[in-house]
């Protein structure tokens, strides 16, 4: 039987840790017991964890033989990054989670010129829910820790070239929920490329990017995509150019 897998918040030589809210779900919900087994990814690698101790917030473990390969050769790996318009909250929530799965390196909620003010507004008071959200389906799809998840920013920052490093080894890529069939398909871009180091996502809301945000994409010089010759909901194109982008880089 696979064992569950916990990304540890601590992990000293041979021993790691799950505090807080992390703790009780396992010590409270689950009904951890001393002497229990799961793998603990520690950051550089995954081992085999005993429980030692369980109080209220905090579940500490021995650690013992790694399960599987040193996670330092998947860094080697191109990073995606998702850069994705704010949109109703459930429905992105569950995109953060399926692109956790995949296996998306970065997630930046972006505010945009149709995302809708209320939610613009709230966005800033749900990152700490986000980060749990995909700390959970890293734990859930067995990965090695959860992608960074950044707080909201307005689209001008995105673009102003302050988020992503300006080296030539970093490459930015377009992919709209809106068909646009004078665009090359996204995995035709990204082959067509020299493999890069990083690759940003950019999808955006219900009903696509606006043209003014279209424009400015392309002035600084982001190569813009098709996601195939169908419309597509927002959380499904962020998933889907996800899919894409690991498949044609991997």
């Amino acid at each position: 039987m696979t064992r569950r897998r916990w990304l540890a918040d601590e992990a000293t030589g041979n021993t790691a840790a799950l505090i807080g809210d992390h703790a009780v779900h396992l010590a409270r919900v689950l009904r951890a017991e001393i002497g229990q087994e799961f793998d603990i990814a520690t950051g550089t690698e995954v081992r085999c964890g005993t429980i030692t101790s369980i109080s209220d917030d905090r579940v500490e473990f021995m650690l013992g033989e790694e399960r599987g390969a040193k996670l330092t050769s998947v860094k080697s790996a191109p990073k995606i990054i998702l850069a994705l318009a704010i949109f109703k909250f459930d429905r992105m929530e569950w995109a953060f989670e399926k692109c956790t799965e995949l296996g998306v390196a970065r997630i930046i909620p972006v505010i945009t010129r149709r995302s809708d003010t209320h939610l613009a507004t709230a966005a800033a008071k749900r990152h700490e829910r986000w980060q749990r959200i995909v700390r959970q389906a890293a734990e859930q799809s067995r990965g090695s820790a959860p992608p960074e998840i950044s707080a909201p920013i307005k689209l001008k920052e995105l673009i102003g070239g302050g988020v992503l490093p300006a080296d030539a080894g970093t490459r930015v890529v377009l992919a709209e929920s809106l068909a646009r069939t004078e665009d090359a398909r996204l995995g035709d871009v990204l082959r067509s490329q020299r493999l890069p180091s990083e690759v940003m996502l950019a999808v955006g809301p219900e009903g696509g990017w606006a043209d003014e945000e279209l424009a400015c994409f392309r002035e600084r010089g982001w190569a813009a995509a098709s996601l195939g010759d169908t419309i597509l909901r927002a959380e499904t194109a962020a998933i889907v150019a996800t899919a894409l982008a690991l498949e044609a880089l991997c």
